[in-house]
């Protein structure tokens, strides 16, 4: 099978081919939510190289320390290096180290926390050959690699055994939209821009997922085949990731996303809602799950002084995950018989509000461009980021899709529109009542923003009244 064209990471691909111009051996890690491109990354930066890929074996009841020295030493021989006995995780990294002692050679670890997880001597081990051999060839990269990102923090970004040897940590996170259109080529010039955001609510930016696109074909196929046929790649997707990632716990955080899917919310809402307490437990679910790359913790801050608050929103930003509960899992059971009938081209994209969600998370994942076409400058921005404002007796709650508070006084308040029609003259009445129920220092413009991606009407513009209407979907032209 032909392997597809690898598209976009030149940021992170140029970050790590610096490490060529180093002159001592380098560690540095590689993480990020599953399917979103790691070990592809890391495949094509070997191809400069003499390289080593071991991966470990997906943790299952019946999966052990042992069992994992065993296929590794099983990789070892394909590679070249047999007969090692898979009796002690020093040994096989030992009798490694002698085969890379010379030249520019990449050793990848991943999936680490398979690898390691299940043997609390591993990372030990790991550490003392790195100290002893590994690090005597000036040449010798090697990458640490995971999905969970909290195994790979805790126990080895946090590590006191691991500290300073460190080069890099590189989080790979979703496309940019401009890299996006790369996957409609050689067709991306002649399909519209709201048929591409069709998928990517579906897609988000995540590479895998965005190389099934068959261009020819329109979008509810695209999103049929993936999301509503047996075998479909989508419709399982959603089980393998929990069962990878969270094995243990699955269950609570399947319980958290969903609780998620109708729209952001603060702790206290979810524990209500799941009627669980408080404590740390679901705290450290959640925290798993942002760390995962599938949702984002939003700080609120005070207007007046610029400064982050305590109030946060959790929020699902993984359109996937969004969609699967929404519209994948309901006609699970039927799909998986094969007896789904093919649904009007309004299931397959989803109802306007839950689209509404899904092109948030888009824009927000895009901010940096956002940023670039109000003309406002990083240096400039002092907060940015979803807001909401609680109801108190003194003011009413309030919620702005996206804000940006800049160290001039300016206050970029955010409306982010997905319609299947142009939007009309609504719109500014809705924004006006935003306006009024947010408390704003007096010393602050506002500057009313438009995000949109199939057009609004010409009265909207003729009105003057938001400082600028961006079409989103000029990066996917």
């Amino acid at each position: 099978m032909k392997k597809s064209k690898f598209i976009g990471r030149e940021t992170e691909m140029s970050r790590i081919r610096g490490l060529l111009d180093k002159r001592s051996s380098s560690l540095f890690v590689v993480r990020g939510r599953r399917r979103i491109g790691k070990s592809r990354l890391l495949q094509e930066f070997g191809k400069e190289m003499k390289s080593f890929f071991f991966s470990g074996i997906p943790p299952v009841r019946k999966t052990t320390a042992q069992s994992q020295r065993e296929e590794f030493s099983r990789q070892l021989e394909r590679m070249g290096i047999p007969g090692i006995r898979p009796d002690d995780w020093g040994n096989l990294f030992w009798h490694l180290s002698k085969h890379t002692e010379k030249g520019r050679i990449l050793i990848v670890f991943d999936e680490i926390s398979w690898l390691g997880g299940k043997d609390p001597q591993f990372l030990g081990h790991l550490k003392t050959v790195w100290d002893m051999y590994f690090s005597k060839n000036p040449e010798l990269i090697i990458a640490l690699c995971g999905s969970i990102s909290s195994w790979i923090e805790k126990n080895i970004l946090s590590s006191t055994g691991f500290l300073g040897r460190i080069t890099i940590d590189l989080v790979l996170e979703e496309l940019p939209l401009r890299v996006c259109n790369g996957f409609w080529h050689p067709k991306e010039k002649r399909i519209t821009s709201y048929e591409k955001f069709k998928v990517l609510s579906v897609t988000g930016g995540v590479p895998l997922y965005l190389e099934q696109i068959r261009p020819d074909r329109p979008a509810e196929q695209n999103i049929q085949e993936l999301c509503f046929t047996k075998g479909g790649l989508l419709v399982r997707e959603f089980d393998e990731i929990f069962s990878d990632l969270f094995s243990r716990s699955k269950a609570s955080h399947k319980e958290i996303v969903t609780c998620l899917a109708e729209g952001p919310k603060e702790l206290g809402q979810i524990c209500k809602e799941l009627r669980k307490s408080r404590g740390g437990t679901y705290s450290n679910h959640l925290d798993e799950l942002v760390k995962a790359g599938f949702v984002k913790r939003d700080f609120t801050w005070d207007l007046k002084n610029g400064k982050e608050g305590k109030l946060s929103c959790y929020r699902l930003s993984d359109n996937y995950l969004r969609y699967y509960l929404k519209y994948i899992f309901p006609s699970r059971s039927k799909i998986e018989k094969g007896s789904f009938a093919i649904p009007k081209s309004n299931h397959f994209i989803g109802k306007e509000g839950i689209m509404g969600l899904q092109f948030e998370n888009l824009v927000v994942h895009n901010r940096e461009v956002l940023w670039e076409m109000l003309n406002v400058s990083p240096e400039e921005i002092i907060m940015e980021g979803p807001f909401f404002q609680t109801p108190t007796n003194r003011q009413p709650g309030c919620q702005i899709d996206y804000m940006i508070q800049t160290r001039f006084n300016n206050l970029y308040l955010c409306e982010i529109k997905f319609s299947k029609n142009i939007i009309g003259n609504k719109i500014i009445a809705e924004m006006e009542e935003k306006i009024n129920r947010l408390k704003i220092p007096r010393n602050c413009s506002i500057r009313p923003v438009l995000i949109h991606v199939n057009g609004v009407e010409e009265n909207v513009l003729d009105e003057g009244y938001f400082d600028k209407v961006v079409d989103f979907g000029q990066l996917l032209e």
